[in-house]
């Protein structure tokens, strides 16, 4: 139901109609029934209600593919083109509004938006360029991290339980972030505990505040002292970025990590659930696992509003000037007109799917986020012998979000490979991380490997289970 706040307002055309609520239980076990009901009923949009809030959801294909690239600047990213909020009908707690106010890259369009996004481009390229010595550094990195993280599952034993959510997949992308913001261990396991908090724990509020102080901090420490580091790539790509434009471009780091272990949580449930897949990834084709996955459950389902400048017809519907469009990245993969042409019965999958986006907030992490997922998944098929689902694929817990579809949890019963130990040992050549802060900035983005600090965090992880 509608609050009266909306119902004397201009947007007639989206609350005279019935609204489905879209974070309803039905929804949260199978977004496509969803999305089929949604479809069979109103085409390729319809009017729904996320938390209280009337708007239109985008699910077909074309029409999300067409707002994405946004070829004639129709659309807005910035919450001041949503006409109710610049009415002030939107209610000040509303769940999502903090996010939808961020001041970043991920919320500007035109100039603004290009200049920032130039900074990420050029920061992230020597980590993503093949052959380069970042990358190659990154790589080895990334492997150790995933041997880190096994080897404290493997405390529990040579065969026992765990949650490979919180165990594994979530926590490998914090480790990748610490290593690409060029910090020590010491910063980084407070920087990963709150960025942590931040996406999924009861101090949100807090870990914000303390997350953004700490990337303002280390902002103005890669300004005076530059390194081999993400941080210090976008300054000088972009010389004119002050100290808090690069901490809330950081701040970005925790949905894209959020992103990526989700992803990785789904590529792993695929694996495991799917005896024919893990046949083939067995023969090396982990990557293409990767795309599939991507295209057939979308870890991000949906997409954060785009708002009209003008009026514009969508499906069946005209929308009003300053009306919110959430786009279904899921929904649209799932549309007949697209879903149809694809083979169902190959491995192999079209790179032609919205789940990286597309147009100018395409993501510029595409390379990094599929090179992280593919290595995380090998390296754990690697280590175990026997992954086999600790409950029915009906009963996992997903979260409740209006824009992730993310496992709360993956509980397993494992068997170690008799090639591990279970203890992580250190590879040849393996640098020792600097002691502190201040030295990080030389650290090549701190490739040693995790100290007892961190470890003990990820113990402690493995007995809340």
């Amino acid at each position: 139901m509608i609050s009266e706040r909306w119902t004397a307002s201009a947007v007639e055309g989206l609350i005279s109609l019935p609204l489905e609520s879209l974070l309803t239980g039905d929804y949260e076990a199978d977004p496509a029934l969803v999305h089929e009901r949604l479809r069979a009923r109103y085409g390729p949009v319809a009017p729904i209600d996320v938390m209280g809030v009337p708007v239109w959801f985008a699910m077909g294909y074309d029409e999300v593919l067409h707002i994405m690239q946004n070829a004639r600047e129709v659309w807005s990213k910035r919450v001041d083109h949503w006409r109710a909020y610049a009415e002030g009908r939107v209610p000040a707690d509303w769940p999502l509004l903090a996010l939808l106010q961020a001041d970043n890259s991920g919320f500007h369009d035109g100039e603004r938006h290009r200049g920032l996004r130039g900074a990420w481009i050029s920061g992230l390229r020597p980590f993503q360029e093949p052959g380069s010595e970042q990358a190659q550094r990154l790589e080895r990195a990334m492997v150790r991290y995933c041997d880190d993280l096994v080897g404290v599952i493997a405390e529990g034993g040579p065969a026992g339980s765990a949650d490979l959510a919180a165990q594994y997949a979530r926590p490998f992308p914090l480790l990748v972030a610490n290593h690409l913001l060029g910090v020590t261990i010491e910063r980084g396991e407070e920087l990963l505990e709150d960025q942590w908090r931040l996406l999924d724990g009861a101090d949100s509020a807090g870990a914000y505040q303390r997350l953004h102080a700490a990337l303002l901090e280390l902002a103005t420490v890669k300004r005076q002292r530059r390194g081999d580091d993400l941080p210090s790539y976008m300054i000088e790509a972009k010389p004119d970025l002050t100290d808090e434009e690069l901490a809330r471009e950081l701040m970005m780091l925790s949905g894209f990590l959020d992103f990526t272990g989700s992803l990785i949580c789904n590529v792993i449930l695929e694996a495991i659930t799917n005896p024919r897949l893990r046949e083939s990834l067995s023969v090396g084709a982990i990557e293409e696992v990767v795309n599939r996955v991507a295209l057939a459950n979308p870890a991000l389902a949906n997409l954060t509003f785009r708002y009209a400048r003008t009026e514009v017809k969508l499906g069946r519907f005209t929308i009003a000037a300053g009306d919110p469009v959430m786009l279904s990245i899921a929904g649209a993969h799932a549309d007949p007109r697209f879903a149809g042409a694809l083979a169902r019965d190959t491995i192999r999958s079209t790179r032609a799917h919205l789940a990286w986006g597309a147009g100018p907030h395409r993501c510029p992490g595409q390379r990094l986020a599929t090179q992280m997922s593919t290595i995380a998944v090998r390296r754990l098929l690697d280590r175990f012998s026997t992954l086999k689902p600790a409950l029915p694929s009906g009963s996992l817990p997903w979260r409740p979000s209006p824009f992730v579809r993310a496992l709360r949890a993956l509980p397993v019963h494992y068997e170690l490979s008799r090639s591990f130990s279970g203890t992580p040992r250190p590879e040849p050549g393996g640098e020792p991380s600097p002691p502190a802060l201040k030295d990080a900035t030389q650290d090549g983005g701190g490739e040693g490997r995790p100290r007892s600090g961190l470890l003990a965090f990820l113990r402690r992880l493995r007995r809340t289970q």
